[in-house]
């Protein structure tokens, strides 16, 4: 911002009768502070940090929360301060307009992450629940599995266990069982029919 504009702004002040809340000094802090006075800006953090930091608090209603938002607003009132025009109203109320908005939008924020992460805990407890059915579900047929086998022959129930839960090929388990071929085929399929019954019975 340029001096011109600067002199603008202290003679829009001259004629205006101040309200309750306006503070003719400050107005000129602020409007210094937009042609870069720092220690202007310096003038305009003493006087309101406080009252920034209150608001927020009432608002927020998390101390800490509060203390990052009002730090959050005055960099925002260093960054913004050539918008503010003391034509249009005091700079207490437009700092603490700025205050009340960032601090609703927090409020916002912090709610919205709350429902996310609630939503997220939801579907890892379905997920959760999920596994242990499906577990429960394969237990579950793992014994009757395991029921009918028991009921078979050792002959028939040697070759189904070898071949379907020691990983061996039919000439594998004939020749760890020394016996033909052949004859493992066979009763392997015998095997399986019975347990197939087996299974369907209880089912």
């Amino acid at each position: 911002m340029d001096r011109g504009t600067g002199a603008r702004r202290e003679g829009d002040t001259r004629g205006r009768r101040s309200g309750p809340t306006d503070d003719p000094g400050l107005n000129q802090l602020l409007v210094r502070a937009a042609d870069g006075d720092e220690q202007a800006f310096a003038g305009v953090y003493d006087a309101l940090a406080d009252p920034v930091m209150g608001l927020v608090c009432r608002v927020v209603r998390d101390k800490a929360q509060a203390e990052e938002v009002t730090q959050d607003v005055m960099v925002e009132v260093w960054r913004t301060a050539d918008r503010f025009h003391p034509a249009r109203g005091a700079a207490r109320n437009w700092v603490l307009t700025l205050a009340h908005r960032r601090a609703v939008d927090r409020v916002r924020s912090v709610s919205a992450d709350r429902a996310r992460e609630l939503r997220a805990a939801l579907r890892e407890q379905e997920r959760s629940f999920d596994t242990v059915a499906e577990e429960v579900e394969v237990r579950e047929e793992q014994r009757v599995v395991f029921r009918c086998l028991a009921q078979l022959s050792r002959e028939l129930r040697l070759p189904l266990v070898l071949a379907y839960y020691e990983g061996l090929t039919y000439a594998e388990v004939a020749e760890a069982l020394s016996t033909p071929a052949g004859t493992i085929k066979s009763r392997m399929r015998q095997g399986l029919q019975r347990l197939h019954d087996c299974l369907e019975a209880g089912s």
